[in-house]
């Protein structure tokens, strides 16, 4: 067109205009042209004259070339070319064939097609490149000719084939453009995806992508100065401190030398600087050894050392066995066959078991040969830097083709090498950008509560000062215009006021006045306050660090405060975020207990007296030397199991059997000495048992099993693997041997069972008592079952099984239903019990500490079986608890649905608890007894929504509720239960006959609430958080599985934010280090995940037992300390300066001081700092071991009882009435007053010397009575004061030659001086001391009840109105299931593949599901060795029970097994056998039922 352009019109064909990539398969305008445009050009709007596009072209191409010649770089500039292809479509349809002809003979690009992709959160756009003979259009270049310059990537835009430009009109063309045009790609220029081309440093560094360095560190050399001053100016005090030393140092309006606050606050900023680079450099060395760890890396084709720190994105590194990954990797090649590989992510997620990534196919080839691993040159499309541990999405293209990315084919920083002996891989995130290094969160910045506070406070003190100020400027105003002008003759104005005008001379003055009292009257908040805040926190520290009850012996680690600003906050903890593996566990599991045949096994009898014996270390174990193949540290205690096997007893060689044959554990040879690597610690727990009672697992290939059983070598064929998952909970095998087949299967105790075959009534009543009894104790329990399989059958099957695997609709669910179908009918073989260890004194601990109010949550990476086992074996979860709730929703509308459900639970049972006194009016008033105790028993009720599927029924409630009649409990003050247990309980009370009735709510009752990781990301929503906190704030233990370390930081800040509750975390490996951070206080434990959590923790212990006395001890005490210190510090100076107050109204508000200005500088240096630092540092109201006897000692520091608003108005106030008191009696008696030798004593210094002493000896009685805890210190302190008062008093007047020399001599050679001094100390201390008795004798608080039980030296347990009410749990057997099994589904699809094996397929004995020679040899062999040995399946006698077990009878019960397998390969047995003496209508497990009832 020509004249203006109607950009209008072509705004509205926006869809219908041609984009870049539609002009290059047109013939249209060349790439680089328009990057040379981009540059040049600037888009105009309106009408004007442009040139035409042909022109434009034709002037761009001969132009110099653009300084922007990277290919990719037109993206950036596409926004411009879009405009300007709105406004040049009318001349691009008008001149088709123009733009055809000018580029006939250029070569055009060979473009892709685009593809959708989802990468992260929004769709992306992948694509697969077009072959053109041996050459590809590809982000990589390495399937066709590289370009003759990598430097210039245009050049790959002018190699153009000119085959293909012909086919620029052609129909497949218009195809491609109408492809283009349905599927726009933003590929090349989206910012959210990731480039990364494999040795190809050139282009990785152009996108700036951060280097594997890891800095902690706070500060350098260079920024550390400005840095941290800025942080420290950041406390409201050290800035108005700051702000008083300028005005000091103005002359005119300063009273006081500005050394006496210069001094102090440098000194308050070097401590704490040196405190901070302390802390800094021992993040920079943590750094430091992190970074300089080596790594080898593919670098020129050679495989050298290099740092951590210079490992680059792109980079391909090895990693050898047992050896850290330096990156997040993608995986090329491995050692093993298939390509897989074994890691260890217990810095990740605390679990040690082993997972199994593996590489692409496609890759496998390239081994560990460096040639070609250097010549690999595959580009990696994937998302950009992200949290998600567990998700990854990406691209590989490679040799013209695209591969699909996922988190198997991922490494991660962190995770460790195991059981493989090399891999190679390229690195995709490093440094910063890592998964491991986004989860850990930023370090933040903590404060306590105590200095919130404090800056609220002086906040409030400002105010009040400048009130004064402004006050008293306006008195001084007045009375210079009215009196002191006066007086100019011997009060003269200074020059710079003028005198002309009286009015305007006062108001300077009185405007001067202002700053005069603003530094006088400073004192209210010396800087003195804070450096004797941070030397008692640096001295608490160090009595932390000497603590010899917190030193671990084993590890030789003592205790450690990593920072000395948080120690008050440890005596204010709410909430306890606790991680589990290695925390509360020792991450070791322990074969403890079994049940067999309705035997069980594992407890050790007492022959004398017939009573179980504890099992400790002194207890000698069961000696296995027998066995070649024992493990020394394995440690049984009961003889009689071992005497069974050895004694070839049928039941017992079942059992060891399928725990040695039913399973995924691999086995090798290391030195000479077989190891397991298994996937879960159970597993690992189970064959290590089986293999120490001589049942060894020797190896396995995809199609067998070899075990050894008492010296004996048996091989089985493997047929199938029922693999395990959280929906079927159990896992089967099914084994060959010669011409019999059996099913092994090991699960959950519910499941199983409800897969029985009838008839074993009595052998599952007595397994059940069993299981309960193991469950009870905290054990981890698996049922085990058999069946015995006919050929007929399973081939049936097997053809059935193989439909349903290759069938498109529904295979998860017919394959559920086939394996339901032969997992059934079984014989039960009997139950394991496995304990995962606990630390030592765990469950004590955390009984002590929900007793102190406080509230524990554990947030794990474990599964929800696992961590609900630990929670009951900790005592976290009882089986007293009303009910606990389980979220495990998969969507919001399910999740909402659950918390709906579970708070409609928690208001039924609000409603029918006993919150009335009903049941009083059958009770006897005139009863004596001792209190009455009330058992409750009552299930939650789920409301179900016929449109869903059903819940099944909780578990049944139990609470209890205590009912006391009581004249002391009136007077408990001890506080709540819990942190909200007032919200929960009330305070219900009434009265009769003059007696208080009390309701004490056990705290073993109420909620627990156990949610899933994939359902907290629902709860930690908007529109689901409040609902969410509603219930979790009414539990006695929340418990999160399965999150993410982001996942605990994000629960840390949802209950710091929405509760403003202090909140401590506690962990021990990298995956804690989020929430540490997170939390106001975090505590590292000293662990075997390594010190990541403990560089980043507040403070470091050994053993989680040690968190019990860190805090109820030593953050009680130093919270106490630091209260006591603050109100007795705010006395003490408002008491000092409002003296001040009260003589301005006597000094025409001229602002002349009272005291001597040395006396002020020093006042708080030298005569009061000591004793209120010694108070600071040793007081305690009860001893350590009383803290620990009653937890709710700890009570007052969650409610801030000990220093507020209201404390620090009533120290403000006492200390107004002190100075009243010391100016008034003083000034009434010295007024007008002469001495007995006539002189007159009625002067200011006199006046001034008199108050200053009385002001000393009042501050030393009321020291003393602040003083509960009389040390050595205490003593020399408070008593050297008031002695060095007057030394250097003395020394100061009459050496130095201080203007009051003489002034305090004079004055105490006269009576008046001390009758004044008595009379005013007695008004001041007597109201203390009648308040003081009033508390005790009428309110006493529970410090002070246990003191006084401690000065009559009764040693006896306290009353249960302040103890914890005792747990009937181990009175009971647990009704629960003690099923936990941290396993995984996959490793029975990765062993029946060979994927998993070192071996090859041609060497497996069993090809591939058939029998072979080698099977029938073996198996004949062993039949004629067992021959007349061989057993028959009907067994009928009387078995022996253990001693804690009655005798009973087990008649015609069917145990199969394959040591039944006869010498002619035939099975005999059947279902007909069936036990006796159990009843027909028993249920395995009492269903829970919906009964309200009350058992008086």
């Amino acid at each position: 067109m020509i004249g203006g352009r109607r950009c209008s019109e072509a705004a509205r064909r926006l869809r219908r205009r041609p984009d870049t990539l539609e002009l290059s398969v047109l013939g249209g305008q060349p790439m680089e042209t328009e990057l040379q445009e981009d540059n040049e050009r600037t888009p105009t709007t309106g009408a004007g004259n442009v040139n035409e596009p042909g022109v434009e072209a034709s002037e761009a191409s001969c132009s110099a070339p653009s300084k922007r010649t990277r290919w990719f770089q037109f993206g950036r500039s596409s926004k411009n070319r879009r405009k300007r292809l709105h406004c040049d479509e009318d001349e691009d349809v008008e001149q088709p064939d123009r733009r055809n002809s000018d580029l006939e003979g250029s070569r055009r690009a060979c473009l892709a097609q685009p593809e959708g992709m989802n990468i992260g959160s929004s769709t992306q756009t992948i694509v697969t490149p077009l072959m053109i003979g041996d050459s590809f259009y590809s982000l990589a270049p390495g399937g066709g000719n590289p370009p003759p310059n990598k430097s210039d990537d245009q050049e790959l835009y002018k190699q153009r084939d000119p085959s293909v430009a012909s086919e620029s009109k052609s129909v497949p063309s218009l195809r491609r453009l109408s492809q283009i045009r349905r599927r726009r790609s933003s590929y090349y220029f989206s910012e959210n995806e990731r480039r990364i081309r494999a040795n190809d440093k050139e282009f990785n560094a152009q996108f700036k992508y951060h280097n594997n360095y890891i800095k902690t560190s706070k500060y350098s050399l260079f920024t550390f100065l400005p840095f941290n001053l800025l942080e420290q100016f950041q406390r409201l005090a050290n800035f108005y401190f700051l702000c008083l030393l300028v005005l000091q140092l103005i002359p005119a309006i300063s009273s006081l030398t500005p050394v006496t606050t210069a001094i102090p606050l440098i000194g308050v900023l070097t401590l704490t600087a040196v405190k901070d680079a302390y802390d800094d450099i021992q993040r920079h060395i943590s750094d430091s050894q992190v970074n300089n760890r080596k790594s080898k890396t593919l670098r020129n084709g050679k495989l050298v050392e290099a740092k951590w720190s210079e490992v680059q994105v792109g980079d391909v590194i090895r990693l050898d066995n047992n050896q850290f990954v330096a990156a997040d990797t993608l995986l090329l090649s491995t050692s093993e066959p298939n390509g897989l590989c074994f890691i260890e992510t217990a810095e990740l997620d605390g679990e040690t078991n082993l997972k199994a990534k593996q590489c692409l196919t496609e890759t496998i080839e390239l081994g560990d040969r460096h040639d070609l691993l250097w010549n690999f040159n595959g580009e990696i499309i994937c998302e950009r830097p992200n949290n998600l541990l567990n998700k990854f999405d990406g691209t590989l293209i490679w040799r013209g083709q695209r591969f699909a990315l996922d988190n198997e084919k991922i490494l991660l920083r962190g995770c460790v090498l195991r059981n493989t002996q090399w891999c190679y891989g390229v690195v995709v995130f490093a440094g910063v950008d890592t998964k491991l290094m986004q989860n850990s969160g930023k370090t933040q910045f903590k404060s306590t509560g105590v200095d919130r506070l404090l800056n609220f406070i002086i906040i409030g003190i400002v105010l009040f000062l400048v009130s004064i100020c402004a006050l008293f400027a306006i008195g001084c105003a007045i009375w210079e215009g009215l009196i002191g002008q006066h007086f100019q003759l011997y009060l003269p104005w200074e020059h710079i006021i003028p005198k002309d005008y009286i009015p305007t001379g006062a108001t300077v003055i009185g405007l001067l006045v202002f700053f005069s009292y603003a530094i006088v009257l400073n004192t209210v908040v010396p800087i003195s306050l804070y450096v004797s805040v941070e030397v008692i926190r640096f001295v608490q520290s160090f009595l932390i660090n000497w603590d010899e009850e917190m030193y671990y012996p084993t590890t030789n680690t003592y205790a450690k405060a990593r920072t000395t600003t948080l120690n008050e906050e440890l005596g204010q903890i709410q909430y306890i975020f606790s991680d589990k593996t290695g925390t509360l566990t020792q991450n070791i599991m322990t074969f403890n207990k079994c049940s067999i045949n309705g035997r069980s096994y594992g407890d050790v009898i007492d022959l004398r007296t017939g009573e179980l014996v504890e099992i400790t270390e002194a207890l000698q174990s069961v000696d296995f030397s027998a066995n070649p193949h024992h493990e020394s540290d394995f440690r049984w205690y009961d003889r009689t199991l071992l005497d069974a096997v050895r004694s070839d007893e049928e039941h017992s060689h079942v059992f060891f059997r399928l725990l040695a044959l039913c399973h995924t554990v691999m086995a090798e040879t290391v030195d000479g000495k077989l190891e397991y690597q298994a996937q879960s610690p159970d597993e690992a727990a189970l064959v290590s048992a089986a293999r120490n009672f001589g049942f060894v697992f020797r190896t396995r290939t995809p199609n067998s099993i070899t075990i050894e059983v008492m010296g004996q070598t048996e091989e089985y064929e493997l047929l199938n693997i029922l693999d395990f998952n959280n929906v079927r909970k159990r896992m089967s095998v099914i084994l060959r041997r010669g011409d019999s087949m059996v099913l092994y299967c090991k699960g959950a105790d519910n499941v199983i069972y409800d897969r029985l075959h009838g008839g074993q009534e009595d052998l599952k009543a007595r397994t059940l008592d069993h299981l309960n009894k193991f469950a009870g104790e905290g054990l981890r329990t698996l049922a085990l079952a058999e069946r015995r399989l006919t050929e007929q059958y399973y081939n049936d099957w097997r053809s059935r099984q193989q439909e349903a695997a290759l069938s498109m609709d529904s295979r998860e669910q017919k394959l559920n239903a086939i394996y339901e179908e032969i997992e059934s009918e079984m014989q039960l073989v009997g139950v394991t019990a496995i304990e995962d260890k606990l630390q030592d004194g765990v469950p004590k601990s955390i009984a002590n500490l929900q007793n102190a109010g406080i509230k524990i949550w554990v947030l794990t990476g474990d599964k929800q079986e696992t961590a609900i086992n630990i929670g009951y074996s900790c005592q976290l979860l009882t089986d007293e608890l009303a009910d606990v709730f389980i979220v495990d929703g998969n969507s919001v509308e399910e999740v909402e649905k659950q918390l709906r459900q579970f708070k409609e639970s928690i208001r039924i049972y609000n409603r029918f608890r006993p919150g009335g006194f009903d049941p009083f009016d059958r009770l006897n008033s005139d009863s004596n007894m001792d209190p009455l105790s009330v058992t409750m028993t009552q299930t939650s009720a789920f409301m179900q929504e016929t449109n869903l599927p059903p819940t099944p029924p909780p578990p049944p409630a139990i609470s209890v509720v205590t009912f006391r009649w009581d004249e002391k409990n009136k007077d408990n003050k001890g506080g709540p239960d819990s942190a909200e247990c007032n919200d929960l309980f009330g305070d219900e009370k009434g009265s009769e006959d003059g007696g208080t009735a009390s309701i004490v709510v056990d705290e073993n009752t109420g909620f627990a609430l156990v949610v899933n990781g994939h359902s907290l990301v629902h709860c930690l929503s908007p529109e689901l958080e409040n609902k969410f906190l509603d219930i979790a704030s009414q539990c006695k233990t929340v418990i999160c599985c399965r999150v993410t370390p982001l996942q605990k930081a994000l629960v840390v800040e949802l209950i710091k934010r929405a509760k403003n509750a202090v909140t401590l975390a506690i962990g021990d490996g990298a995956n804690d280090v989020s929430m540490i951070k997170a939390a106001h206080i975090g505590v590292g434990i000293s662990g075997q995940e390594g010190l990541q959590a403990v560089l980043s923790s507040d403070y470091s212990i050994a053993q989680f037992r040690y968190l019990e006395r860190l805090l109820l001890v030593h953050g009680r005490w130093s919270y106490y300390r630091m209260c006591k210190f603050l109100r007795y510090f705010f006395y003490k100076n408002f008491a000092f300066t409002l003296c001040h107050c009260w003589y301005s109204f006597f000094c025409g508000f001229s602002a002349q001081t009272v005291f001597d200005p040395m006396f002020i500088s020093v006042y708080n240096l030298f005569y009061t700092s000591l004793p209120v630092l010694a108070l600071g540092v040793f007081e305690q109201d009860v001893s350590d071991k009383n803290s620990l006897e009653f937890p709710r000692l700890y009570t007052p520091g969650l409610k801030s009882e000990l220093f507020n608003i209201r404390e620090f108005i009533y120290s403000v106030l006492h200390g107004a009435f002190t100075s009243l008191v010391l100016f008034l009696i003083p000034y009434g008696v010295y007024k007008d007053g002469v001495s007995a030798n006539g002189f007159i004593v009625s002067d200011h210094m006199t006046l001034g010397a008199v108050v200053a002493t009385i002001l000393i000896v009042d501050n030393t009685a009321q020291i003393s009575l602040y003083t509960s805890y009389w040390t050595v210190v205490n003593h020399v302190t408070i008593w050297g004061s008031l002695v060095w008062y007057f030394v250097l008093d003395y020394f100061y007047n009459y050496v130095i030659g201080g203007p009051y020399v003489g002034s305090l001599t004079q004055a105490m050679k006269d009576l008046t001086f001390w009758v004044t001094m008595l009379i005013t100390v007695m008004t001041l201390v007597a109201p203390v001391l009648a308040y003081k008795f009033y508390l005790l004798d009428v309110h006493p608080s529970l410090s002070d009840k246990i003191r006084q039980k401690s000065l009559k030296k009764i040693h006896s347990r306290a009353s249960s109105d302040v103890r914890r009410t005792a747990s009937s749990r181990r009175g009971r057997r647990s009704v629960r299931s003690g099923y936990a099994f941290a396993h995984q589904e996959g490793f029975g699809r990765l062993i029946t593949s060979g994927k998993i094996m070192h071996k090859l397929p041609q060497d497996f004995a069993f090809p591939l599901g058939l029998g072979t020679k080698k099977t029938q040899v073996l198996h004949n062999n062993l039949n004629s060795a067992d021959g007349p040995n061989s057993k028959s399946n009907n067994v009928t006698g009387q078995h022996m029970v253990n001693n804690n077990t009655n005798m009973r009878q087990n008649q015609n019960q069917n145990h199969s097994s394959m040591a039944d397998i006869t010498a002619d390969g035939r099975a005999n047995g059947g279902d007909d056998g069936r036990g006796s003496g159990g009843s027909d209508d028993m249920s395995p497990r009492a269903p829970c039922q919906d009964l309200d009832t009350i058992n008086l």
